[in-house]
């Protein structure tokens, strides 16, 4: 059994600042990281799929290096559109894969699973694109081992999901991903963020799976020209299970404390 956490959307400040001048994203990144601590089986690793911090300055990531000293988990890193690869690579230089090409993709193999992360970040724009070079890079990376089961992971979900000022910055070049994609069955998710919510499409005969952000949220708004708000709706994780014979399931999971576990059962049977 293989288990890959995903958490997503950390966006980081420095010195204490808060997100939109109101979120505290740095409290809430020390609390999944609690969380995440605390699961029993552990995962395998940690996939942090972007907007690692706020504006992409070199203090954001040291206060982000700081965090994720208390993550007692390998963790691998994606940018977003909120970073800069170049401060990326400076804050983590024991990260060889973030140090060799231009773009900040890279493959990873964890206990009989296939880690294919894509980097769609476009420098200074919100939208994203995945260029020529990297999908050529994917396509020839599943074709090498097509019976492997391989995840693929990027920032930006290639999909709409009708929240419409989050679909004014997609995915660019979705088919084209697609058009890979779909050529390799091995693929069991195509894992992403940017959108702070929980959502789930079909896409190129596999399953796209949006982490929701670890603190704040978008405004669930599907009414056409609806405002870009974010709500501090309850935040997650997704745990991702690999089973060789079971396949993958998605766990869409909670971060802190709640009140539990009880048992459904005592010695009479179901408790009524």
């Amino acid at each position: 059994m293989t288990l890959i956490a995903q958490i997503s959307d950390l966006h980081i400040k420095a010195n204490g600042r808060l997100t939109y001048k109101k979120v505290d994203t740095h409290a809430a990144l020390l609390r999944v990281i609690a969380t995440l601590n605390a699961l029993l089986p552990r995962p395998d690793a940690v996939v942090i799929t972007g907007d690692l911090v706020d504006f992409g300055a070199p203090e954001e990531y040291q206060t982000l290096r700081q965090a994720l000293r208390g993550l007692q988990l390998p963790y691998l890193l994606l940018p977003g559109n909120h970073d800069e690869r170049q401060a990326l690579r400076v804050a983590f230089p024991e990260h060889q894969y973030l140090q060799g090409a231009h773009t900040l993709h890279w493959q990873m193999r964890i206990k009989g699973l296939q880690l294919l992360a894509l980097d769609s970040s476009v420098p200074g724009q919100p939208w994203g694109h995945v260029d020529a070079a990297q999908l050529q890079w994917l396509d020839e990376h599943l074709a090498r081992e097509p019976q492997l089961p391989a995840v693929v992971m990027l920032h930006h979900p290639p999909f709409l999901c009708g929240i419409e000022h989050m679909d004014k910055q997609p995915l660019r070049n979705a088919e084209a991903l697609a058009a890979v994609i779909g050529k390799h069955p091995q693929v069991e998710r195509v894992l992403s963020g940017h959108l702070h919510r929980s959502v789930q499409a079909r896409f190129a005969g596999t399953l796209a799976c949006v982490a929701p952000g670890v603190s704040h949220q978008v405004a669930f708004d599907l009414a056409e020209g609806a405002p870009a708000n974010f709500v501090l709706e309850p935040p997650g994780f997704l745990l991702h299970r690999w089973h060789p014979q079971q396949g993958m399931s998605t766990h869409l999971c909670a971060i802190g404390e709640h009140p539990g576990p009880w048992p459904f059962y005592d010695a009479n049977g179901l408790i009524d």
